[in-house]
């Protein structure tokens, strides 16, 4: 009985888990180097960034909003990072801070736009993701740019030759969220997601909901553009489009609801790692890059379908399973 309803509780994310297990299974197998910390620590990085974007996504995702412009935001902070993060200990804190600041900045420039503005959150962010990209082409017109390499080598290597750096980036954007949603305005958050208007008669402020869900999105949107600055040493403002499709696809792959109220980020970042596993595996079996949308698009699909048949069943829209 306890193992069905931990099943119950969690089996989108499990499932999730369990597919990312089986492609990670394969993708080892027919690794050249097999199993070691070397390949670890280059497929965390690769997957790091993405794990980050889709965690602030299905935050925005559950309180019954859609972010578009979260690329945008990634990319704008990873070019103010190109120009800020370097320089004496000292700097390099700062620039941090600025660039963190900059993502939560967006976000909630988001959150106003919906829900000052009321406007629609696909149209809202839409328009404010090309706003964004446009800074970011200001701020850094060609990719380029200079990240503090002791920074980097700290975020992307391996902590005393046992557990890559990115890994422990992943389990801090977990361990970031949980204190969270577990604060009076995270169960805001997802009971603005499940039903707005039971949250409204209950007292809550709507409001100031939605728009910390925003700007929640845009702090990990941030992180996210930091951490492809520590990979690359530089910036780029064409990184944002391809992100913003795959944390959405990465979000459904891990089982939240798009309908808002239902989700967790730890099956996000399944679904994260499960596409970038993806395209590893494509890389190492020798197929054309050109086929890993199409693989890509398929695994979404599925989740898609696994999702239409949940939300049929769904009876009490305040399930969330964390």
């Amino acid at each position: 009985m306890m193992a069905s309803g931990i099943f119950k509780t969690h089996g989108r994310t499990l499932f999730a888990w369990g597919v990312f297990a089986i492609l990670m299974g394969i993708f080892l197998s027919v690794h050249p180097r097999g199993a070691t910390l070397g390949v670890f620590t280059t497929w965390s990085n690769q997957c790091a960034a993405l794990a980050l974007l889709a965690v602030g996504q299905t935050i925005v995702v559950l309180s019954k909003g859609i972010d578009l412009s979260i690329g945008p935001i990634m990319a704008l902070t990873n070019c103010i990072a190109s120009h800020l993060v370097n320089g004496s200990p000292t700097e390099v804190a700062l620039g941090v801070v600025i660039v963190i600041a900059t993502g939560a900045a967006c976000g909630l420039i988001n959150g106003l736009v919906v829900v000052v503005g009321k406007l629609q959150a696909i149209i809202a962010t839409l328009a404010t993701g090309a706003i964004f990209t446009g800074l970011a082409l200001l701020v850094r017109p060609i990719p380029g740019g200079d990240i503090s390499i002791g920074l980097s080598d700290a975020m992307t290597m391996d902590v005393f030759g046992v557990v890559p750096s990115a890994v422990l980036v992943m389990l801090g954007a977990v361990a970031l969220w949980y204190p969270i949603r577990r604060h009076p305005i995270g169960r805001s958050i997802i009971a603005v997601g499940s039903s707005e208007a039971a949250a409204e008669a209950s007292g809550l402020n709507v409001a100031r909901a939605k728009i910390a869900a925003y700007t929640l999105g845009g702090v990990f949107a941030a992180l996210g553009g930091l951490f492809i600055g520590f990979q690359t040493l530089s910036g780029d403002p064409s990184i944002g489009l391809t992100y913003t499709l795959n944390s959405i696809a990465a979000v459904v792959i891990g089982g939240t609801m798009l309908t808002g109220g239902a989700g967790s980020v730890v099956g996000s970042i399944a679904g994260a790692l499960v596409l970038r596993t993806i395209g590893s595996l494509i890389f190492f079996i020798g197929l054309q890059p050109l086929a890993q949308p199409l693989f890509e698009g398929t695994v979404l699909l599925i989740a898609v379908s696994f999702g239409a048949t949940r939300l049929l069943k769904i009876k009490n829209r305040m399930e969330v399973f964390q």
